[in-house]
């Protein structure tokens, strides 16, 4: 899934993007809030963390902007507020969920995890496909009993199949929710990713999960 940032201490959002990187997420981030408005309208984020102090536009201004836009993505607040009143300002003008800095990361990551899952109206932590297992938690996969080692970006790719089975995903598609912003559309990388998902999940084995929509892109399906 694609994260963005909005967040204008650049060791703080670089520690952020690092960290959710490492979790399997795709992640763009923004400096002030201008250029973090013009980025969250694109409407290719699944969720924003969105910090209330920033630089040319505040947070709250983004925030009561894109609801204004009817642009729906759940934001989860940064801010070093800890009064209540502050806290209900930024839920009444449409924020999904908060954080105080300084924040532990384990937190943040499972505030992102459960905001995703309330996006998707899923209340399960693992992802089922045939015998294919994803456990966004845990950061495992496995067919049958056997456990499959993915590299991060192969995560990424997986669970983003996984979270729309059944379903064509174009190369467009799954370069704004797996890739970030310099991402360059002209390469090969989609195809070479997927051909490594390939050997990894379906190597050897029956039903064979992903498919090849010729023309179009890939489609994760059990028939």
């Amino acid at each position: 899934m694609r994260l963005l940032v909005v967040e204008d201490e650049k060791k703080v959002a670089n520690f952020i993007r690092k960290g959710l990187e490492e979790e399997g997420y795709a992640v763009d981030v923004a400096l002030d809030g201008e250029v973090g408005l013009e980025m969250a309208t694109d409407r290719v984020h699944d969720l924003i963390i969105l910090d209330i102090q920033l630089p040319r536009l505040s947070g709250m201004e983004l925030l009561r902007s894109l609801r204004a836009k009817r642009i729906a993505t759940p934001v989860l607040l940064l801010t070093v507020r800890a009064a209540i009143e502050d806290k209900v300002l930024g839920l009444d003008a449409g924020a999904d969920d908060y954080l105080t800095k300084p924040f532990s990361f384990r937190e943040l990551v499972a505030r992102v995890r459960a905001l995703l899952r309330r996006r998707t109206g899923s209340s399960q932590t693992e992802l089922r496909v045939a015998d294919l297992t994803l456990d966004p938690v845990r950061h495992t996969v496995s067919r049958g009993s056997e456990k499959i080692e993915l590299t991060a970006k192969e995560f990424a790719l997986l669970d983003y199949f996984m979270r729309n089975p059944d379903r064509v995903l174009t190369r467009t598609m799954i370069a704004e929710h797996v890739w970030d912003y310099d991402f360059d559309s002209m390469t090969n990388v989609i195809d070479v990713y997927v051909n490594y998902l390939r050997r990894k999940i379906d190597s050897d084995r029956e039903p064979k999960l992903i498919h090849t929509v010729r023309g179009v892109g890939y489609m994760l399906k059990t028939e």
